[in-house]
């Protein structure tokens, strides 16, 4: 009987062919957070002044947005306050890119380069998918709160809901404590949730290209690890607003710009930077 032959060798496969140090091993390089002072938020401040200083051009155009976006909303609060609402998920919506321009703006002068306001007008057109989930958690998030603000409203007013000035009046009423603390502890849960997801989340997006998942769980594992000194940056970003808004908002047009700069420095000291192989 003759001898069968024996059968040719098979190829090596392609994967196996390929040396060791070529094969996609390495995990992503992890996100891991920085503890933070009390003194920061002041520092990030100061940051941003020095970042409006070096950009004033970049600073004014993004100063005049703001504003305009609070004289038409308070516009509307006079007039036609039952689309105030409405407005507002349309300034969520508009808000974080003009945020993210303010973002770039901070991270090229950081890296060295010279700012540019078109660049920075267009740094969001690469992370659209990421910036649109989010956009969209915050406006889903924003409509839940106007939605429990009038169930409050229609619990303590049977009488229909006030007017503009109803409502001004009903607030600053002593004989209304109840209504306005129900009120308060609605709306501050909402904005702590808010506050707590948006943070770090955007610049985050902006510098890393992540998705708004994790961006949004890493905003808000820095604020649950640093509550003090969140809390404290809240409250100043709250109280320049709130100050900023008098005189018709005109304080929006140095307010804005110094708190979006400020809010990178703020990711920036939070957030623990890649290294070099991986920015």
């Amino acid at each position: 009987m003759p001898d069968t032959p024996n059968p040719a060798p098979l190829a090596p496969d392609p994967v196996d062919a390929l040396p060791s140090h070529n094969l996609p091993t390495e995990p992503a390089a992890p996100i891991t957070l920085q503890p933070l002072r009390l003194a920061d938020p002041f520092r990030w401040l100061a940051k941003g002044v020095q970042d409006l200083r070096a950009a004033p051009g970049i600073a004014v155009f993004y100063g005049v947005c703001f504003w305009c976006m609070a004289l038409l909303l308070g516009w509307v609060f006079r007039t036609k306050p039952e689309y105030t609402m409405s407005l507002a998920s349309g300034c969520l919506l508009v808000g974080p890119f003009l945020a993210m321009g303010l973002y770039d703006t901070s991270r090229r002068r950081e890296a060295g380069l010279k700012p540019q306001l078109s660049a920075s007008l267009t740094c969001w057109d690469s992370h659209m998918g990421s910036m649109g989930m989010l956009v969209l958690v915050m406006v889903v998030l924003e409509l839940l709160w106007g939605r429990a603000s009038l169930v409050v409203f229609a619990v303590f007013f049977n009488t229909g809901m006030p007017s503009t000035t109803g409502v001004l009046q009903a607030i600053f009423n002593p004989q209304n404590w109840s209504f306005v603390a129900v009120y308060a502890l609605v709306g501050g849960a909402f904005a702590a949730l808010v506050f707590s997801t948006s943070v770090v989340s955007i610049p985050m997006i902006l510098d890393r290209d992540t998705d708004a998942l994790t961006a949004g769980i890493t905003s808000m594992r820095v604020v649950l690890e640093n509550p003090a000194v969140m809390l404290l940056w809240g409250a100043l970003i709250t109280g320049t607003v709130a100050l900023s808004l008098w005189f018709w908002g005109v304080g929006l047009l140095l307010a804005g710009p110094v708190l979006g700069f400020a809010s990178w420095h703020a990711y920036r000291a939070s957030v623990t930077p890649l290294p070099p192989a991986a920015a």
